[in-house]
């Protein structure tokens, strides 16, 4: 009996027990599950004024700048790239926008000055075929217009006497071979075509000879005057034709990547109102103004109707409609400190990374881009001076990054 009643109290007690366990896991469990459930604080690096986000504060409150109150960074809004993350309302106070990198013709209508000269490629001189005599000469005065045919001197040349008769008797002996030989003598001796058979014609010495113009031009040079004796080879005339005129053409260093050879230039001049020509770059030219430091190419120039002439002036302007378009950007999306030019890439989910970047010229509000972007990538254009220097050039600016830290004391980014 009394091993029974202590079984049954042992029995009682470990229901006990186990009640006991029961009613504390169903207390305890509510508990654990509300701790899991509580979110993890979002830790805050500083306070600051949307408006002036180099400042930083180490408490909340109203900025001392605007009528506004401080705006927390927080850490989990740090990116690794050393870029930011910015949210829209941000982006809104703060007034960013984007543009995308685009292909631009970024060169501006060049408008230079340019000499007209003679084409010296051109350039004819008229000797005389032997010693002689200016019998008679025709054109009296240098920069005389002249015509292709027209006669220019009149020369006598006595010592061709002796040779053409000693060809005239050979020619009367009948042997062709010793026939052909001295009229093969007297060509050597400078005597053109038309003396030779004006010599087979008549049988008789022609010792005159009248110089004619070989082309339309005008005497740019006249070396002999009527009466003078000559010898042979001497330069008697130059004629210069102006069916084809070089201009020079000056224009700035600027410029240079907008003139090349092959370039198409159009000319104008006061002279001829209303009318333009049409020329190309020959070649660029080695020599430098001494006075003006500008560089020098030469354009060649149909003048069929010879409305130009040596030392006009003319306004030139190079086309440049073949030249290619380049990647260029907004200039304003520059961020330049010191030698070095940075942008904003937006990625598009208000995420925003510093980009390094080689710039090239500038024009119309656009800027070249060298290196460093490619096509189609947004930058910021507008805004990004307000975000913190700290964050958003941490990996393009690393001095401006440690200076930074220095002053606001402050670990973490925009």
């Amino acid at each position: 009996m009394t091993c029974a009643k202590t079984y049954s109290l042992l029995a009682l007690a470990i229901v006990a027990a186990l009640a006991a366990g029961y009613i504390a896991g169903r207390h305890s469990q509510p508990v654990q599950t509300g701790a899991a459930a509580t979110p993890a604080e979002r830790k805050v690096l500083y306070w600051y004024d949307p408006m002036t986000p180099d400042q930083r504060f180490d408490k909340p409150g109203k900025s001392p700048f605007m009528d506004m109150d401080l705006m927390p960074r927080y850490a989990d809004e740090v990116a690794d790239d050393g870029g930011v993350t910015v949210s829209a309302r941000q982006q809104q106070n703060l007034g960013m926008r984007s543009e995308k990198v685009q292909r631009r013709m970024l060169n501006a209508p060049l408008n230079v000055y340019g000499t007209v000269s003679a084409d010296e490629r051109s350039l004819r001189t008229i000797s005389a075929r032997a010693n002689g005599l200016v019998e008679k000469l025709y054109v009296a005065a240098s920069q005389q217009p002249v015509k292709k045919g027209q006669k220019l001197a009149t020369l006598w040349i006595p010592d061709w006497t002796a040779a053409q008769q000693e060809y005239l008797a050979v020619r009367q002996l009948g042997d062709r071979n010793l026939t052909a030989a001295a009229r093969q003598r007297l060509a050597l001796q400078f005597m053109p075509e038309d003396i030779l058979r004006s010599v087979d014609k008549t049988g008789q010495p022609q010792t005159r000879i009248t110089l004619l113009a070989p082309e339309d031009g005008y005497l740019s040079q006249l070396f002999v005057r009527e009466g003078a004796q000559v010898s042979a080879t001497q330069p008697l005339f130059e004629l210069t034709s102006l069916k084809q005129v070089w201009i020079v053409m000056d224009y700035p260093p600027s410029a240079a990547r907008q003139i090349q050879t092959g370039s198409k230039v159009t000319a104008s001049t006061d002279s001829q109102p209303g009318e333009t020509f049409h020329g190309t770059v020959s070649e660029l030219l080695p020599d430098v103004d001494a006075v003006s430091r500008t560089l020098k190419a030469r354009v060649v120039i149909d003048n069929p109707q010879e409305k130009l002439r040596p030392g006009m002036y003319l306004n030139l302007s190079p086309d440049i409609s073949a030249q290619t378009a380049v990647l260029a950007i907004p200039q304003e999306a520059l961020i330049q400190t010191g030698s070095r030019n940075t942008v904003l890439l937006d990625d598009g989910n208000g995420h925003f990374t510093p980009q390094a970047v080689t710039t090239g010229a500038t024009r119309d509000g656009w800027t070249q881009v060298l290196s460093g972007l490619t096509e189609g990538q947004s930058v910021v254009t507008s805004g990004q001076f307000l975000i913190d220097s700290e964050a958003s050039l941490r990996s393009a600016l690393p001095a401006t990054d440690a200076t930074t830290s220095e002053t606001h004391q402050h670990g973490g980014d925009l």
